[in-house]
């Protein structure tokens, strides 16, 4: 008995596994223009947001390190208080913590932790009298004293 539909000739219809395979095989990775076009995204935005990141690096330290002058300024301030007078340039900063200095009305140490900060680069504070008042200075990224740029004297 025959069918009354028309017979059509067969077609070359893949198998549902090997469809699933090949769909896997595409899907496994990515191209060699896709890979290009991720980098070339990535490396235009480290190029447009890299140098502003680095700016505002470079203003969070001179920002730290002015809070940093300050606190070091009020602990000279109520060391003054203490003793009646200012450190020696000698003394320097090391007044504020060190008890075996001998200063008459110690009341150390002035500062937290009983140690004494560095600025933001990793190098000391400098202290010096000038004009009679005591001057806290941090000599900057390169730590000598001068400078401009990231290399200038930040002082209070």
């Amino acid at each position: 008995m025959r069918s009354s539909q028309p017979s059509f000739p067969s077609m070359p219809f893949r198998s549902k596994r090997r469809r699933h395979l090949s769909r896997r095989r595409a899907a496994k990775g990515f191209s060699l223009v896709e890979m290009l076009v991720a980098v070339a995204i990535v490396g235009l935005l480290v190029g447009l947001v890299g140098p502003a990141a680095l700016r505002q690096l470079q203003s969070s330290r001179i920002t730290a390190t002015e809070a940093q002058i300050a606190q070091l300024r009020a602990a000279i301030d109520i060391f003054e208080i203490d003793t009646g007078r200012l450190p020696t340039e000698q003394e320097g900063l090391n007044a504020l913590l060190d008890p075996n200095l001998g200063i008459p009305g110690w009341n150390g140490p002035y500062l937290r932790d009983g140690k004494m900060p560095l600025d933001p680069w990793g190098n000391a504070y400098g202290y010096a009298r000038a004009d009679g008042g005591p001057r806290v200075i941090s000599f900057g990224a390169d730590g000598q004293p001068g400078g401009q740029g990231n290399d200038a004297d930040i002082a209070g």
